[in-house]
């Protein structure tokens, strides 16, 4: 008889490597910890999430549910968006951007996430690389991984005001450069880029043949002098190589209704409705056509939220910025600021030494009950990110609870 092979088995993994390579949101995981801690009884000041602290304004609210009344509503709709909020998209475009769109050529998705990932699904094959500002928001990378590309960090820090210049971006590209991704107001720094210098850029990619996909859903939240610039605004030839990410929840409150959108070439747009059609079908009704309401309405509200914002974003840089230590820029949009707290690492509070601002994060957290985000989870260590999108009270909680531990430092 002939010998019997013998094989070994190998036990396969139970999670694909595709999905296990996924990092956790380390902005929802600080939120998450914040909230178990507040449920269990702590006075903990969470300063993680991304999430205006306002309630969705009330005929919005009101809209839904007239919505969630009408039969037509309970039933499947295209995949692409109800086509009469493509078309106030298509208006509020025009609006707020300065440029005319075709409802044809928007896509309504569950969230800016979504937005994100298929944007990069869309436009990338294994290989090809996305240049990415940094800090950035933690899910452009995961998303770029997802679809098979490559994020190529181009980091800018506190004394660019962490703005990325042209020469940056020459010096990272490469031949197999594809995408840059262009996030202004930005989250996490709060950063926003003059006119100038975003034309600079967008003249820069188009040059170069480079794709821009553009997150523009901080758009309202801007402060002093700061504007607000499209890049195909700026440069409107890079209307055929550039995707618009944007979406109703940070301006309108509206985080908890998954409405977002892509803005881009017809061909992008068709190839990532197909996706959307198998991935989740349309966005839900009721919430489309409470977007349709915000989008069409006045900004009265908006504004109203802005000015909190920007009373908060001042009072949050001022406490900051006199601890010893502790550098930060006063950001000019969204509802975030990114203090570089490089000074306070290596020395010691509390017995403790923090090395990363990871560490000095989980410090700030067990010792006076405040969470903030290191900034391990958008780039370099060396920062911490504070949303001030909370009351006015709990700011000057918790950044005094900081204030206070961090001026034991030695």
């Amino acid at each position: 008889m002939g010998a019997v092979s013998e094989q070994t088995s190998t036990p396969r993994p139970r999670v694909s490597a595709r999905v296990a390579a996924i990092a956790e949101s380390a902005t929802l995981a600080v939120d998450a910890k914040a909230k178990a801690l507040k449920a269990a009884g702590r006075p903990v000041v969470g300063f993680g999430a991304g999430e205006p602290d306002f309630p969705t304004p009330a005929y919005i609210v009101d809209a839904a549910v007239a919505a969630a009344q009408d039969p037509a509503n309970h039933r499947y709709t295209p995949a692409a968006g109800l086509p009469a909020l493509r078309e106030a998209i298509a208006a509020k475009t025009l609006r707020d951007s300065g440029y005319e769109v075709s409802p044809a050529d928007v896509l309504v998705t569950n969230g800016g996430k979504q937005a994100v990932f298929q944007a990069f699904a869309a436009l990338l094959d294994p290989g090809d690389e996305v240049l990415l500002p940094a800090p950035y928001w933690t899910t452009y990378p995961e998303a770029i991984r997802l679809a098979g590309g490559v994020p190529v960090e181009v980091f800018a820090g506190v004394e660019q005001g962490y703005l990325v210049s042209v020469e940056q971006l020459e010096a990272a590209r490469t031949p197999r450069t594809k995408v840059l991704l262009f996030n202004s107001p930005s989250n996490p720094t709060g950063a926003v880029y003059s006119p100038e210098q975003t034309a600079a850029i967008g003249r820069w990619a188009l040059e170069h043949g480079i794709w821009v996909v553009t997150d523009e859903i901080y758009e309202h939240l801007t402060y002093d002098h700061a504007v607000f610039t499209p890049v195909v605004r700026v440069v409107p030839e890079l209307a055929d190589t550039t995707v618009v990410l944007n979406g109703v929840a940070k301006t309108y409150a509206m985080t908890g209704w998954r409405v977002g959108w892509m803005i881009g070439p017809r061909d992008v747009i068709k190839g990532a409705t197909n996706l959307q059609s198998h991935l989740t079908s349309n966005v839900a009704n009721v919430s489309q056509r409470a977007a349709i309401t915000a989008l069409t309405g006045d900004l009265s509200a908006v504004e109203e939220m802005r000015s909190a914002f920007d009373r908060r974003r001042r009072t949050m840089v001022e406490m900051l910025s006199v601890i010893d230590g502790v550098q930060i820029p006063a950001p000019q949009g969204a509802f975030y600021a990114y203090p570089s707290v490089e000074g306070l690492l290596g020395r010691t509070i509390r017995g403790v030494t923090p090395r990363t601002s990871a560490e000095l994060a989980s410090l700030i957290l067990d010792e006076v009950e405040v969470a903030v985000v290191p900034g391990e989870a958008f780039g370099p260590s060396g920062y911490l990110r504070l949303s001030y999108a909370l009351s006015d009270a709990d700011l000057v909680e918790g950044v005094g609870r900081i204030q206070s531990l961090l001026a034991e430092a030695r």
